[in-house]
């Protein structure tokens, strides 16, 4: 595989930036101010929305093909440290990460939010994939019959064969193509979302099931005060396994690392 061309000069300090969530938007708008300093910041995005926000300074949008096509980008752009702040059930480029960083000898850090805990009051069921939601939806008539489903548009199929519930399905663009569903309606929308929002949009609906994933954060939490506080019932996505990679929880800490490594 031929490397990518380098699209700047190299910098004192070059820093990859893997984003998409709230906490990599702000780890690159906290670290544009210093780009003065020698430090060059460069985020990717997967390219999963059709209209992506961009970060603050230099981005780049879509896949690096594999650890191959990531390790080769890491020495072509010459990037001295790269924090994964991704998703945490990004599993497949969590993964491509670690192996090329070690590969071509770079730092890695993992920037990851903590994980949602269930509260008092909560009625959560915890499951490991989709496939045991499927199976609980379908055990549980007739108490589940309007469910919303807050987990994106790419992992809607194994539900639509449940034709005895009526879903609806939130997500920041429209899925294409939506899986057969027998009973279901979209909801366009992008977090954060407040409480009082989420209360409607589980009372107008008529909601008695949340599934989602324990994405953690505070962009869409909000869904689960408002569970809580009118008895609906959540079946909650266990996150899945992670590299054994250095980790922080917060943005400062990252910005420390960033410091430590850049001498800056």
């Amino acid at each position: 595989m031929t490397p990518p061309e380098p699209t700047a000069s190299p910098a004192d300090f070059s820093l990859l930036i893997l984003g998409g969530t709230s906490e990599a938007y702000q780890l690159a708008a906290d670290l544009h101010g210093r780009a003065d300093t020698g430090l060059r910041v460069i985020s990717s995005l997967a390219g999963r929305t059709a209209q992506p926000r961009l970060p603050a300074g230099e981005s780049r949008v879509g896949g690096f093909g594999g650890v191959a096509g990531l390790t080769a980008y890491l020495r072509a752009e010459h990037i001295d440290a790269v924090i994964d702040a991704t998703h945490p059930f990004a599993g497949q480029m969590r993964w491509n990460a670690a192996d090329a960083c070690a590969a071509a000898g770079v730092p890695l850090l993992r920037l990851e939010r903590p994980a949602w805990r269930a509260a008092p009051g909560d009625h959560w069921l915890e499951i490991d994939n989709w496939d045991e939601a499927v199976a609980h939806l379908a055990a549980s008539v007739p108490a589940t019959r309007r469910v919303l489903l807050a987990l994106g548009r790419q992992e809607l199929a194994p539900f639509a064969a449940l034709d005895h519930c009526h879903f609806v399905i939130r997500s920041v663009d429209a899925p294409d193509p939506q899986p057969p569903f027998a009973h279901a309606e979209l909801v366009l929308a992008r977090g954060p979302f407040s409480l009082a929002d989420e209360r409607e949009l589980l009372l107008s609906h008529a909601i008695d099931t949340i599934v989602c994933k324990n994405s953690g954060g505070g962009a869409t939490d909000a869904k689960l005060a408002a569970a809580r506080e009118l008895g609906v019932r959540v079946l909650m996505r266990r996150r899945p396994p992670q590299p054994d990679s250095p980790s922080v929880a917060s943005v400062a800490a990252a910005m420390q690392w960033v410091a430590a490594r850049a001498g800056k």
